[in-house]
């Protein structure tokens, strides 16, 4: 009995210990390489839905988030939450019946307004971890920007769809959008098989993550501290879910995940990693707990 419990210890501790490390150098002086998290809008969403074993009654926060990266002279974004035009896409791509329990609080704080209002130079490159409408949500505020996707993703660009789990036209049919289709020509990169070293210096790169959408992607990001950060989208909702190696709530799996066996493979593959890797931080694109944690934009964590 022991003996089958003490792996599932083994990863909650390493878990732990990485949390325990995981206090970001945080100020609003710039870095050299560091990222800042652009929080859009969130929702108070059922704990249960995105903790396994959490309260039908109690409710959390769900964020709606883009993650500003810095390179030195050059800034992107990975996802870009909701935009400045996300009410007219909504009532086009959300099915009535499902506005209910996939939804958004208002006013949206659009990433675009945010940056400008800091005196950031224009955003010249967007990243998207998968095209659903709350990540996509933000392209068209940013028309001078490439927008890069796996080329998997660009599949769902083109037969675009409605839903919580579509790829919706109003944000990405646009004939202006540059799209840019990512491949991973980098080689393995920590246990993954494929990766695209952006800058070639190891600082930013981008890891396939297939499952909740085919062109799924991760970002690990190493800041100037030394500590690497690793953001992976939807594959998980929450770290509470990672640890846990729970599938979505059944219901909502159904609805956005493209594959559900196959987003499970993809969860297994980064708790591999957390244990090879301890002091790694993973940000989940919707954990309000961890984005907490850390701070929001104009603090950056450096």
């Amino acid at each position: 009995m022991l003996r089958s419990i003490l792996p599932g210890l083994s990863l909650v501790l390493l878990v732990f210990t990485a949390n325990l490390h995981a206090a970001p150098a945080a100020g609003t002086a710039p870095p050299e390489v560091g990222f800042a998290i652009v929080k859009t809008s969130q929702v108070a969403v059922m704990e249960a839905l995105l903790r396994p074993g959490g309260s039908l009654v109690q409710q959390i926060d769900s964020n709606f988030s883009a993650f500003l990266i810095k390179h030195h002279q050059d800034y992107l974004l990975f996802d870009t939450g909701m935009g400045s035009q996300v009410d007219g896409q909504y009532q086009q791509g959300m099915p009535l019946w499902l506005r209910p329990f996939f939804k958004y609080d208002r006013p949206v704080q659009p990433a675009r307004e945010q940056l400008r209002k800091a005196g950031l130079p224009p955003v010249r490159r967007i990243i998207l971890s998968h095209s659903h409408w709350d990540h996509a949500g933000g392209v068209l505020d940013f028309p001078e920007a490439k927008v890069g996707v796996s080329a998997l993703e660009m599949a769902r660009i083109r037969q675009p769809s409605t839903g919580p789990g579509g790829t919706w036209a109003s944000q990405v049919a646009a004939k202006s959008i540059q799209w840019e289709a990512l491949t991973f020509t980098s080689g393995p990169f920590k246990g993954y098989a494929q990766s695209l070293d952006l800058y070639q210096d190891g600082t930013v790169v981008l890891v396939p993550m297939p499952g909740h959408t085919p062109g799924s992607i991760g970002l690990f990001l190493t800041v100037d501290s030394g500590k690497v950060y690793f953001f992976i989208g939807d594959v998980a909702w929450t770290q509470g879910a990672l640890q846990a190696s729970a599938p979505k709530f059944w219901a909502a799996s159904l609805l956005v995940d493209q594959d559900a066996d196959q987003t499970l493979s993809s969860v297994a593959q980064v708790r591999t990693l957390l244990q090879a890797e301890p002091g790694l931080v993973v940000v989940p694109a919707h954990d309000s707990k961890v984005q907490d944690a850390l701070g929001y934009f104009p603090q950056w964590v450096k």
